[in-house]
C-alpha cells in the first residue's frame, strides 16, 4: 500500500502543478490529497510539501483547523461562478440538468464559506 500511496501522491503533486496553470482546475484539493498520502507513504515528501513556501501555510492551517484563507474562498467562489458560467453557455443544459448542478455548486460554496478562515 505504501507504493500505491506514493504514486497516487505524486499524481495528486502532478494534477496539483496543472491546476496552477489552468483556471477551471483546483490545486489545493490535489494538494490536500498529496499530502495525506505521503504522509503514509513518505516523510520526506510530506516534509517537502507542507514546507513548499506557497502551499505549505495553506496546507498546515488545513489540517490543523480546516482553515480556508478568505483569499481562498473568494478564488474558488469566482471560479464556481465561471465555471457554471462556462457550462451554461458550452451546454445548454436542460432546466433539471442545470438546477442540479447548481444546487452541487451552492453546497460547495456553502462547504466553503462554513470553513474557519
Amino acid at each position: 500500500m505504501r507504493q500505491a500511496y506514493l504514486i497516487i501522491g505524486c499524481l495528486m503533486v502532478a494534477l496539483g502543478a496543472i491546476g496552477v496553470f489552468l483556471p477551471l482546475l483546483p490545486t489545493t484539493p490535489f494538494l490536500l490529497v498529496a499530502a495525506a498520502c505521503f504522509a503514509r507513504s513518505s516523510p520526506r515528501l510530506e516534509a517537502w510539501l507542507l514546507a513548499h513556501p506557497r502551499f505549505g501555510p495553506f496546507l498546515s492551517a488545513w489540517r490543523q483547523r480546516g482553515a480556508i484563507p478568505r483569499s481562498g474562498k473568494l478564488l474558488s467562489s469566482a471560479g464556481m461562478a465561471f465555471g457554471y458560467y462556462a457550462f451554461w453557455k458550452g451546454s445548454s443544459p436542460g432546466p433539471i440538468t442545470a438546477v442540479v448542478v447548481a444546487i452541487v455548486f451552492i453546497l460547495i460554496a456553502a462547504y466553503v464559506w462554513s470553513r474557519p478562515e
